[in-house]
């Protein structure tokens, strides 16, 4: 009885510990972070959502419908742009609004500002202001709040290669990186013309957009290194012809994964 009795045990342990993560009521031990959700207002077109990370049109931009403003904590100043999530309304907390077990993967695009009177977006509180496309893929209709739910960082899955849309104007310019993969979230990037076959460090301007005074690039070829926030690094050898204009979009063929 006793050796039998011991692997038992275990075996029930083992099962019951599998329902827990399986339901994502552990949220240490399998890796699910505690947030809550609520969802853009319904007048809204979950296509234009991508405010502060300056996402002209999340479709244009390859991320879908599927989007999520998040708060500050999670945001850090515009780095979150393009990162993924996965996303399960806590069941357990809320059976009433919650789906069982349904998950949806979200992109961050926007920015969910604190109105440091208690509200959700502010610090230290993890928050998703999500489509209502995403929302309703998670929880019940007719939830008019706010549901608990549980979180964590995936990859980005994304259809072709990365997106650079050009902006600025003159000698100032300004790239928008989109349709990112891998981690999703760009940490560092230059750019090289092929005129001055030199690479140029970029800052972020704002969101998704990288800029850089220092060169003229103008009629000249273009070519991009970006790193990502979990140290992936990519070159993009002119993946933008010398004939570019500001307000063009081109798309390269490499990916991150």
């Amino acid at each position: 009885m006793g050796p039998a009795f011991v692997p038992c045990v275990l075996l029930w342990h083992f099962l019951f510990f599998v329902s827990m993560v399986s339901e994502g009521i552990s949220g240490q031990v399998s890796g699910w972070i505690d947030a809550h959700a609520t969802y853009y207002g319904a007048n809204q077109s979950p296509s234009t959502l991508g405010g502060a990370c300056g996402y002209d049109n999340t479709i244009h931009a390859g991320f879908g419908v599927n989007t999520a403003a998040v708060s500050g904590a999670l945001f850090r100043g515009g780095e979150a742009c393009g990162a993924c999530y996965q996303l399960m309304c806590n069941y357990k907390a809320d059976p009433k609004w919650c789906l069982s077990r349904a998950v949806v993967t979200v992109t961050s695009t926007n920015f969910c500002p604190a109105n440091n009177r208690g509200g959700w977006c502010d610090p230290p509180h993890h928050h998703f202001d999500m489509s209502m496309p995403a929302f309703f893929r998670i929880a019940r209709q007719g939830k008019e709040g706010i549901v608990p739910i549980l979180y964590r960082r995936v990859a980005c899955k994304r259809r072709g290669g990365v997106h650079f849309t050009i902006k600025g104007q003159s000698n100032f310019n300004m790239v928008m990186f989109s349709n990112v993969g891998g981690s999703g979230d760009v940490k560092a990037s230059w750019v090289r013309g092929s005129t001055n076959k030199r690479w140029v460090a970029m800052q972020r301007n704002w969101g998704a957009n990288w800029s850089t005074t220092s060169v003229d690039l103008r009629s000249q070829k273009l070519s991009f290194t970006i790193t990502l926030v979990d140290g992936k690094t990519l070159t993009f050898l002119n993946v933008v012809p010398s004939t570019w204009g500001f307000g063009q979009t081109f798309s390269s063929r490499n990916q991150f994964y």
